[in-house]
């Protein structure tokens, strides 16, 4: 892989705002975007509050659908100034999506109409999957000719979808990948399945204090929603057309705890080894990193797993190395995080400052961690590792830089 990639545009749909700078301006705010859920009634439900993005109407029955299609819209005009790809461009959509089907309801409904009845939308509604449909929409607009890759790898699935379009590039295969993920589990099924296995919070009375990673209090992740898409180029193709660079990525690594069905590995040896890999991706050394965007759920074994694993691989630099956890503000985007966390992080780069773990009072046992806790916090900010670690130990991590080159360990 000798390939150098590039991002050269962001857009993001999300709990703080439905574009790049009213995300920024609530993310180093430390505001949160919890709340009652409105998507539908939740009454009886041991959870009734979460993460929702405000005012975007959607022509599908699933939201992600709409989420995927303006987050990639905005970065595709970040990246080009239009919504038009070069001519005869090698392109790649890399996708990070969750992929619960429609209710039966609406497929029941709409087969009662009849085949003359159904309109475009409701006909791949009926159809498809969000993947099929995401995939087919965006691919059509933008001519995005290589066979798309889907990626369900859970909470892990954005980062990973960013991972395979960064490797596509540096081995050559492609100039340019639009990579991302998109997800809304705001729903009966969703929210149900989560609050059945115990995983999410019943702070129900205080929305914006609910979501509490590493925090001695915490009792399980808020649900969010939303979208983001990231523009990855070669870095030669980038240069010649005159594309201004957002930062770079150096490195991917992404790995299994094969441990359990659900639960992360105890002492956190699928994340380590994620870890590693994308460190020796990247050609760099634990001590070269500046900063750790943490998946930090606030879940009762996430956090200590994650701790537990920074710790083993970081030695005694944990101590140094900042650590800031988007979802405190987010909640839990499942599929898109890694992709949104990943926009967050490059924000920080640019801004050279770390964004608030916020609600974080008191760091609970064995989630001891350099966090940055109540406000936003200026550092020197050269390379940030961003971790994703999902249910059934599915692990992937990334390292990020601003638009120079790496330094060799």
């Amino acid at each position: 892989m000798n390939k150098k990639v590039v991002v050269t545009g962001m857009g993001v749909i999300s709990p703080l705002g439905n574009n790049l700078v009213d995300f920024e301006k609530a993310l180093f705010a430390g505001k949160s975007g919890v709340g009652p859920i409105t998507r539908f009634d939740p009454t009886g439900l041991p959870t009734t509050i979460a993460s929702e993005v405000k005012n975007i109407a959607s022509d599908f029955r699933d939201v992600k659908i709409t989420f995927a299609l303006l987050a990639a819209q905005q970065a595709i005009f970040a990246a080009f100034g239009h919504e038009m790809l070069p001519a005869k461009t090698s392109s790649f959509l890399s996708l990070g999506i969750g992929l619960e089907l429609f209710s039966m309801e609406d497929l029941v409904a709409l087969k009662s109409k009849g085949r003359e009845n159904i309109s475009e939308v409701e006909d791949l509604t009926f159809l498809n999957t969000p993947s099929n449909i995401c995939g087919h929409l965006i691919s059509k607009k933008y001519q995005l000719t290589h066979a798309p890759a889907f990626h369900i790898s859970a909470c892990a699935a954005g980062t990973d979808a960013i991972g395979h379009g960064f490797l596509k590039i540096a081995r050559g295969e492609v100039l340019m990948a639009l990579a991302g993920g998109t997800d809304s589990m705001i729903n009966p099924m969703g929210v149900g399945g989560f609050c059945r296995i115990g995983a999410m919070t019943t702070k129900n009375s205080t929305p914006h204090l609910a979501s509490r990673p590493f925090d001695k209090s915490r009792d399980g992740f808020v649900l969010g929603e939303g979208a983001g898409f990231l523009v990855l180029e070669e870095e030669e193709f980038a240069r010649k057309r005159g594309a201004k660079i957002v930062g770079r990525i150096l490195g991917y690594g992404n790995s299994l705890d094969a441990y359990s069905v659900s639960d992360p590995h105890p002492q956190g040896e699928g994340a380590i080894k994620s870890m590693h890999r994308a460190l020796q991706s990247a050609h760099l050394c634990p001590a070269d990193i500046s900063a750790i965007s943490v998946h930090g759920t606030g879940t009762a074994k996430n956090d200590p797993a994650e701790a537990a694993a920074i710790r083993t691989l970081f030695k005694e630099d944990y101590k140094r190395i900042p650590a800031f956890a988007t979802k405190s503000m987010t909640g839990h985007l499942i599929s898109a995080a890694g992709a949104v966390e990943s926009i967050a992080t490059f924000l920080s780069l640019q801004r050279q400052q770390l964004h608030p773990t916020i609600n974080l009072q008191e760091v609970a046992d064995g989630c001891e961690l350099n966090h940055v806790i109540g406000k936003s916090k200026n550092c020197s900010l050269k390379y940030i590792l961003k971790n994703s670690f999902g249910f059934g130990g599915q692990n992937a991590s990334l390292v990020l830089a601003l638009d120079e080159g790496p330094r060799f360990c």
